[in-house]
């Protein structure tokens, strides 16, 4: 997957203005509460998270930027993990239980990562939000230095460069977030199918059918040198 080469490393920890500080725990139960956690997403939370900070809240009366469709605020949570991996299904528990777009600032053993999802209400139902897989920043130093909050129209357009800040791959001309988030679904689908073929070629004897397997595989790598640019 073709990397955006044109970012900082650390392009996506930004400094956000103080006025939005909201700073407030989390405590856990809450998240059950809203979830309808089962037991083995509870204990996940239990072994792998510490504490969660509901740290900023980016709304139309903190950071005077208007609301938009599916963007009516924006959050930052820090969580404080106890492990250096976390199960994304605590991610997606989160959320799953507040209804906003969140970004999460992950810290462990003085390092932080940024993750987040596209997150976006249902077209059927509004009231659920659809969450797509999760991108993320390798993890640096807490102390790495920050870069000012983007400049934008409203909360939607912060929103999208939060995110593409976070995604492997840089939007085609007039290429939608929607669009982009989409087409690496593809691009994840399509490097399945390579890796399947390439392991069916290793294991094949015969030589036709090595043949045959090889056409294939160079045809799904040419598709998804397509897609990833």
């Amino acid at each position: 997957m073709s990397q955006a080469t044109s970012l900082a490393p650390n392009a996506a920890f930004i400094s956000y203005p103080k006025q939005a500080v909201f700073g407030r725990n989390l405590p856990k139960n809450k998240i059950y509460e809203h979830s309808g956690a089962n037991t083995r997403l509870k204990e996940l939370f239990v072994e792998q998270v510490e504490q969660i900070v509901w740290q900023y809240k980016l709304a139309p009366e903190t950071i005077n930027l208007p609301a938009k469709v599916g963007v009516p605020e924006l959050q930052i949570f820090a969580i404080q993990l106890k492990t250096a991996d976390l199960n994304l299904d605590v991610l997606r528990c989160i959320d799953g239980a507040v209804q906003f777009p969140i970004i999460f600032e992950l810290s462990f053993d003085g390092r932080t990562q940024i993750i987040a999802a596209y997150k976006r209400p249902n077209e059927s139902d509004a009231s659920r939000w659809v969450v797509s897989e999760y991108f993320a920043t390798e993890w640096l130093p807490s102390d790495t230095a920050r870069t000012a909050m983007p400049v934008v129209l409203d909360l939607g357009g912060l929103y999208e460069q939060l995110l593409q800040r976070l995604i492997p791959l840089l939007p085609r001309q007039q290429e939608s977030l929607a669009d982009l988030v989409a087409r690496i679904e593809q691009v994840t689908t399509k490097q399945r199918e390579v890796e399947k073929a390439a392991s069916k070629l290793a294991k094949e004897k015969q030589f036709n059918r090595k043949v045959e397997i090889n056409a294939s595989l160079r045809q799904l790598k040419t598709e998804l040198e397509q897609l990833s640019r």
